[in-house]
């Protein structure tokens, strides 16, 4: 199967890094004019460069926070203004948060989390939904995680905002779909990023092990669930979303695809 994403453009948010420019490298890969975001401005721009380098494919770095109303206003007419609009928009940006007990949990915590998992998102779709509407084709794909329906009992305020994004996303497809508007989820399960990358370096170092050692001791103590037996790589992930964001995906909508090695145990 040939993915082409000739013609479209798509905002990756969050794209710096981990499954962000992972979906960024692959929706260039097949041929999209690509966006990306993040906060840090060096990052971004090393990202959208090492993208370009591999694709050939212009990549379009912007630094910009999503939580803020002015920044995405700026951010999307700047992608208007330099690629033509947006057919695409990946919702990758998002924190895990604070994990620990509940009840050493403070409740801020649960606000701030879901202003940045989840309010950003309705945000940015407010944003690009004019001019997909006006096309009549758009594609939405919000990263989750198994965490929305699988619950960890020591990150109650992610489990909670990722829950939401699922929620959010089916009932938006049901709104949009008269528009040629689709609206999918993608929830990955451990996957190997540069954050559990350094998660690991921390407990090897603590535990003096190996990196390798502290994978597979995290794997049995606390992912015991995913029946392949391994962490997920972030190129999985990336084309799962280009895969969703093509035409080959044009009759899948409102689904919560997971790429999770198996993890969550409910069907």
């Amino acid at each position: 199967m040939n993915i082409s994403l000739t013609g479209k453009v798509a905002l990756v948010t969050g794209g710096s890094k981990g499954i962000g420019a992972a979906a960024a490298l692959s929706l260039s890969e097949a041929r999209a004019k690509v966006a990306i975001c993040s906060r840090n401005a060096d990052e971004v721009k090393k990202t959208a460069e090492a993208i370009e380098a591999k694709t050939g494919h212009r990549v379009l770095a912007i630094t910009a926070d999503v939580t803020s109303q002015a920044e995405v206003d700026q951010m999307v007419q700047e992608i208007i203004s330099s690629l033509g609009g947006i057919d695409i928009l990946i919702n990758n940006a998002g924190h895990v948060g604070e994990i620990g007990a509940f009840e050493d949990i403070p409740t801020e915590i649960y606000s701030s989390l879901y202003e940045l998992n989840v309010v950003s998102m309705v945000r940015l779709v407010k944003a690009v939904l004019p001019g997909m509407k006006a096309k009549k084709w758009g594609r939405i794909i919000n990263l989750s995680s198994e965490n929305g329906l699988q619950p960890d009992p020591d990150m109650t305020p992610y489990n909670l905002t990722k829950a939401a994004i699922i929620n959010f996303s089916k009932g938006l497809s049901m709104s949009l779909g008269a528009h040629n508007i689709l609206v999918n989820t993608v929830s990955p399960a451990f996957i190997y990023t540069p954050l559990v990358a350094d998660m690991l370096k921390g407990i090897a170092a603590g535990n003096n092990s190996s990196p390798e050692d502290a994978l597979q001791k995290f794997l049995h103590d606390k992912r015991p669930n995913i029946v392949l037996k391994r962490a997920g790589r972030v190129e999985e992930v990336g084309a799962a979303i280009a895969f969703l964001a093509s035409e080959q995906a044009s009759f899948i909508t409102g689904t919560n695809l997971r790429v999770d090695g198996g993890s969550v145990g409910s069907i």
